[in-house]
């Protein structure tokens, strides 16, 4: 008898009140339930419109310890209700630090651990820098459904070094909630393609799904400027190949199933991990 495992992605705009845009998320968890899924991946912070577009300190009340999180709540709520596991993206306070925080809840409700953004970035329009503090818990893998599954937050997505030490530690997924989008500094630069690259990448390295659930639509500050963000997310096999994918203005969600012991089989013909010469790769930990 083989592993199967179904996952979902979510993609919406995420625009309104706190409460509308977790109601809107658990509407498309309850239909991608129902199509199937079993871990189900929302957007990065959906709880609302990406702030760190701009440094504010009145954002950091939006900041709430794990389970005092709103997002955390409803989505243990519900992933007991439904039985499925959900990886959920929000802004933890503990203390006086501020992290970027996914908060892994599994079929029961039941919240397994956090893991916290290990890469900042800092530009025009991802000011992140100013609110969180690079994760302290290194990378984190969790076993749902018989499966074990690796997940990074955004800008992690951009570095092999993350996607391979989850996939050391035994992931046979990798899950990527974002909000990427338009970049201020240049309306000529679309990063979009770069974005898919990366992960795609990701999944053929390591012989594993990949699967990338984005924001998607404009979001104005109280300034009137507003931010693209452009969706696209999408499901990668262990081949690389996308096997479902959303464009630049739809809300909806994707659904994919994988065979985990013909990926697992894939992974060992290739000899990706086999070959690793790790006594060659001192340069990668060194910061200088």
């Amino acid at each position: 008898m083989t592993r199967s495992i179904t996952v979902a992605a979510l993609q919406l705009p995420l625009m309104a009140s706190e409460a509308e845009n977790i109601d809107a998320v658990a509407g498309l968890v309850e239909q991608a339930a129902h199509e199937g899924a079993q871990i189900i991946l929302p957007p990065e912070l959906f709880s609302g419109p990406y702030f760190c577009k701009t440094q504010e300190e009145a954002h950091f009340a939006l900041a709430r310890p794990t389970l005092e999180h709103p997002s955390v709540q409803a989505m243990a709520k519900l992933a007991k209700k439904l039985g499925v596991a959900i990886p959920t993206s929000f802004f933890e306070r503990d203390g006086s630090h501020f992290y970027n925080t996914i908060a892994m809840i599994d079929a029961n409700g039941d919240i397994l651990g956090t893991y916290r953004k290990s890469h900042i970035p800092d530009g025009p329009g991802y000011q992140e820098k100013y609110y969180f503090r690079p994760g302290n818990t290194g990378f984190k893998v969790w076993d749902v459904f018989g499966t074990r599954i690796g997940v990074g937050i955004c800008w992690d997505q951009w570095y092999p070094e993350c996607a391979r030490s989850m996939a050391l530690m035994g992931a046979e997924m990798l899950l990527y909630p974002t909000a990427i989008g338009a970049e201020p500094q240049d309306a000529t630069l679309d990063t979009r393609h770069m974005w898919r690259r990366a992960m795609v990448g990701h999944a053929v390295s390591n012989c594993m799904p990949v699967i990338a659930a984005n924001r998607v639509g404009a979001e104005a500050d109280h300034g009137g400027s507003a931010q693209k963000f452009y969706g696209t997310s999408f499901i990668a096999n262990e081949w690389g190949d996308i096997v479902c994918d959303l464009d630049d203005s739809e809300t909806g969600l994707l659904v994919a199933s994988f065979d985990l012991d013909q990926a697992r089989l894939h992974r060992a013909s290739m000899g990706f991990f086999r070959d690793r010469r790790p006594q060659l790769y001192g340069r990668l930990v060194e910061d200088i």
